[in-house]
């Protein structure tokens, strides 16, 4: 799948979603519309965040984690609304098994991938390009490879540490970043520039690099974070 960059479509989609949460909100505090947006706050994040995903993602599989979140909103906000009668007791499994078929799909894409393009289990540890999902749990890794060419970090409640600092980049990298409840490190060689352009959404992109000198390699940083954080440190 090729890469996604940020489109003056992504942007207006963003723009569009928080001014139609905005007019929600004035609607119903003049008295106009009676919503309980304490309630419907946490199914509105899930859709939104979907949506971003959806739109940002550079693999199959995280489109699949973004209609996975899109499609837990809506049957929460179906439930909490009365349109959808279920018990939460049934609701919870049927999530859980949703998020298990999107880990058992991730797999498989990953693995037919390698079966099409040849690679043998021993050449698929190659960390050239990244491609990590941390949901509800936490993710450490040390990437050696003279030539990083980036890939795609997902935390969805959870966290990821990846360490760059014995790898090397041949021009520049791109890597795709979404967090949403959690927190990505990023820490990489005192020689790479690093280019953050992100979003951030009631949560914040930190920088604490020393600025190196003219070296050509760079580190570009894209995507969202949701109610979370992203630190850059070398």
């Amino acid at each position: 799948m090729k890469p996604r960059d940020r489109t003056p479509a992504t942007q207006m989609a963003i723009g569009l979603f928080v001014i139609g949460i905005g007019l929600l909100f004035l609607l119903d505090n003049l008295g106009w519309v009676d919503l309980n947006f304490r309630m419907h706050l946490v199914p509105m994040v899930l859709i939104g965040a979907g949506i971003l995903k959806v739109m940002q993602t550079r693999t199959q599989s995280g489109m699949v984690i973004g209609g996975v979140l899109i499609a837990a909103g809506c049957v929460v906000l179906l439930k909490q609304t009365g349109i959808l009668d279920v018990d939460w007791r049934t609701l919870w499994p049927v999530l859980m098994i949703a998020a298990g078929v999107a880990v058992v799909y991730k797999s498989s894409i990953n693995r037919s991938a390698m079966e099409k393009d040849g690679m043998s289990l021993e050449k698929a540890g190659d960390d050239s390009v990244v491609n990590v999902t941390a949901i509800m749990g936490g993710y450490k890794r040390r990437v050696t490879t003279p030539d990083f060419r980036g890939g795609e970090i997902t935390t969805i409640m959870g966290g990821c540490d990846l360490d760059l600092r014995q790898s090397s980049i041949n021009g520049d990298a791109v890597l795709t970043v979404f967090s949403m409840f959690g927190g990505i490190t990023i820490k990489v060689p005192v020689d790479w520039n690093v280019v953050i352009d992100g979003t951030p959404i009631m949560g914040g992109f930190e920088e604490k690099t020393v600025p190196p000198s003219a070296s050509g390699k760079r580190l570009i940083l894209r995507g969202y974070v949701i109610m979370g954080g992203l630190e850059v440190r070398n």
